[in-house]
């Protein structure tokens, strides 16, 4: 299983925080000065509703929808991320439209790029976003993380099929 980040939409407050810790872990300037709009450019996109908001970011699929599409085979699957190599990369936007999420961006500055979440794979410490979201509603899943949940939610549904047949 590939790991991913999931959102906890009910503690997501559009803060964009992530966003912002994105862009700046993916730019070759940081924190000591300020990001030109112009190279702004974060892997992930805080969307707005009506009642909630939340992140955007890739899914790192198994059989991933944007990689299958890619002429290039720029996209391809490192350790547990499905990154973009730059260098292969000729903006030609299938990948975008491929994608079930809407995670894929193509920006054009020099030349086009595909952008996406590739969970800060080059960082030790692991993807920024998860790191400075101050309401902690971002956390990365991973294949322990996921049993577990499984587990909970098995013995959930045995335990409300016990209270039923008691009944």
């Amino acid at each position: 299983m590939n790991n991913f980040i999931t959102v906890n939409a009910e503690r997501c407050i559009g803060c964009r925080t992530c966003e912002i810790a994105c862009a700046v872990a993916h730019s070759e300037i940081k924190l000591q000065t300020l990001l030109p709009k112009e190279t702004f450019s974060p892997r992930l996109k805080v969307i707005r509703g009506a009642k909630i908001t939340l992140p955007v970011l890739c899914r790192q699929c198994e059989n991933a929808p944007c990689a299958e599409v890619c002429p290039t085979l720029a996209i391809s699957r490192q350790d547990s991320a499905v990154i973009v190599d730059q260098s292969l990369c000729i903006g030609c936007k299938n990948c975008a439209i491929a994608c079930p999420f809407g995670a894929m961006t193509v920006i054009t500055q020099e030349d086009s790029q595909a952008l996406k979440c590739d969970l800060c794979h080059e960082v030790a410490t692991g993807p920024a976003c998860v790191r400075v979201c101050p309401t902690h509603a971002l956390s990365i899943m991973d294949a322990k993380s996921m049993d577990e949940i499984i587990k909970e939610k098995r013995e959930a549904t045995a335990a409300k099929s016990l209270v039923n047949l008691a009944q």
